[in-house]
């Protein structure tokens, strides 16, 4: 169910672009819209842990399906950007690494999240380990840092919706490092 409701935004996308309802730059809007769906769900999957600390609101079991969503819109506007935007030129590919920061920033949360993808199953759990898999984990915290320094600089103007969303992360990581504080202070 949760699937089928997150892939909803990605399919109106979709069908915006082929309608023709994206734009002047429908390609740009189609990338930046998967990037932005991308966030979206990766700061979903972090407030779950607070939303039932905080207020009782218990959304764990949806919380594995909230993440790799998040992995599959960041991979749909990888491969967007790779194919429809650059169209595999690697030149130009690699020409917009080095003369643009953001892409660099963007690149380093999507390998972030890549191991994080393939070992989002039980049996990568227990393969794994409880503590070695909690640890590789962690890294959703520096990979969410990284998406919405990168969704701030592509914006080269700081809306309000960015500036919402890098609130919202560091508010989730205020609340990590303080519970982390208080659980060591005990």
């Amino acid at each position: 169910m949760v699937w089928a409701l997150g892939l909803l935004p990605g399919l109106w996308l979709v069908a915006q672009l082929f309608i023709g309802r994206l734009g002047a730059d429908p390609l740009k809007a189609l990338e930046h819209g998967f990037g932005l769906h991308a966030l979206q769900f990766l700061i979903a999957a972090l407030a779950v842990t607070p939303l039932l600390r905080l207020a009782g609101v218990n959304l764990m079991r949806w919380r594995r399906a909230l993440g790799l969503l998040s992995f599959t819109y960041a991979l749909c506007h990888l491969l967007i950007w790779l194919s429809l935007d650059l169209q595999f030129r690697w030149g130009e590919i690699g020409r917009d690494l080095t003369k643009r920061p953001y892409i660099m920033i963007g690149m380093a949360a999507f390998v972030l999240l890549l191991p994080l993808a393939v070992t989002s199953s039980d049996r990568a759990l227990r393969a794994m380990g409880p503590l070695r898999w909690r640890r590789l984990h962690l890294l959703t915290w520096p990979a969410a840092s990284l998406a919405v320094v990168h969704f701030l600089m592509v914006g080269k103007v700081w809306e309000a919706e960015a500036l919402i969303y890098a609130g919202l992360i560091a508010g989730l990581v205020f609340l990590r490092l303080t519970r982390r504080r208080k659980g060591a202070a005990s």
